[in-house]
């Protein structure tokens, strides 16, 4: 291949620069441009092979190079990658270049892998419908992952229109503030146009992706965003309030005042992947609370001097956040012990250690029953 410098791709610079390109992803690519491939952008990955945008349009590339055993490391939408230049036949994707963020959960296997998303992603938005009871726990999962990611979580109510009282809304957009400390909540309703142009102003000019449950109305915040009906929309079922998979890939598609919107299929799985530090962030007044425990390793059970437990009691914390803050991290301990010796033994003890306890504790009471 003939050597080319990077700043050879003046009009590649501006051309995907409505796709996220930037200076620093171009001194990223110097090398790869010295070997004469191209910069370019993955959209859709199917069947062995994507779509990618390059300063030419899009070409289709196959991913034979990019897939290892890994399935965190294989090519994914959002992805900024080397491809073939004009002319080869087939075209490859080369490499990817190192992700700036990564959405990513846990596999439906019972194998302790990860599934990447998207990524180099800006904004989470995590969609979440009004035509059915709110979820909060699974609002928090979301978020966790979202944080996780190293993008900016953001949750559209959608279908604001089936709340016609704007008390009613005002406290289920409360609901999901305190579920969502530190995260924008947002309702919006794409039929009657609401809402739209501040969710519009918050993701311009960067990456967003769009995560949510089949019927939480994504396709159609995704084509209201858009501005054009690009995304197949399907009916809700009366019945529960679920929707069908309207879409079945990740694509990115560019919004018409800047930036871009990757779409996903709807999640009925999200597991946690080694999300710890995204569990934290989601129930950050619960840890900060935590430091205040009179003992370091307190467990919010029934352990005295615990901050956490007194701020339920005193109608500070709702009960329920630290019941789903307990289930994530428990269910985060075990996908990351499975890889982790270290950890799988430390958990062993310390369930030794709360057996043991509870034990004495019975046996306590009988003593002083007696």
């Amino acid at each position: 291949m003939t050597s080319t410098s990077s700043t050879s791709f003046p009009h590649a610079h501006s051309a995907l620069a409505a796709h996220g390109w930037d200076e620093d992803w171009a001194d990223a690519f110097a090398p790869y441009a010295a070997q004469g491939l191209l910069p370019g952008r993955v959209v859709r990955v199917d069947r062995g092979q994507c779509d990618v945008v390059t300063a030419d349009g899009v070409v289709r590339a196959d991913t034979a190079f990019v897939t290892p055993h890994d399935p965190l490391r294989v090519v994914c939408t959002g992805d900024w990658v080397a491809v073939d230049p004009e002319g080869d036949t087939p075209r490859y994707v080369r490499t990817y270049l190192p992700r700036r963020t990564a959405f990513v959960r846990s596999t439906s296997s019972k194998r302790s892998e990860g599934q990447i998303l998207a990524a180099n992603v800006d904004h989470a938005i995590v969609a979440v419908s009004l035509a059915a009871e709110l979820d909060l726990a699974r609002i928090e999962r979301f978020l966790a992952l979202a944080w996780e990611s190293g993008a900016q979580p953001l949750v559209v109510l959608t279908k604001a229109d089936l709340v016609p009282d704007p008390v009613t809304l005002a406290y289920l957009v409360q609901d999901v503030e305190t579920a969502a400390p530190g995260v924008p909540v947002l309702s919006v309703s794409a039929e009657q146009g609401e809402g739209l142009d501040v969710l519009a102003a918050v993701v311009s000019g960067s990456t967003a992706v769009l995560l949510g449950q089949s019927g939480a109305g994504k396709s159609t915040l995704a084509n209201a965003l858009l501005g054009e009906d690009v995304m197949g929309v399907q009916a809700v079922r009366d019945v529960d309030g679920k929707g069908r998979h309207t879409t079945t890939t990740r694509n990115l598609l560019a919004l018409p005042g800047g930036g871009v919107l990757i779409d996903t299929p709807g999640l009925r799985g999200v597991g946690l992947f080694d999300a710890g530090s995204g569990v934290g962030q989601v129930f950050a007044e619960i840890e900060e609370l935590a430091e205040g425990c009179r003992f370091h390793d307190c467990a919010h059970e029934s352990e005295p001097g615990c901050a956490v437990l007194a701020a339920i009691d005193g109608g500070e914390l709702p009960g329920r956040r630290l019941e789903s803050y307990r289930k994530l991290m428990r269910e985060n301990q075990r996908i990351v012990a499975k890889t982790d010796a270290r950890l799988r033994a430390e958990i062993r003890k310390e369930f030794k250690r709360r057996g043991a306890l509870g034990k004495a504790a019975m046996e306590a009471k009988r003593g002083g029953l007696r």
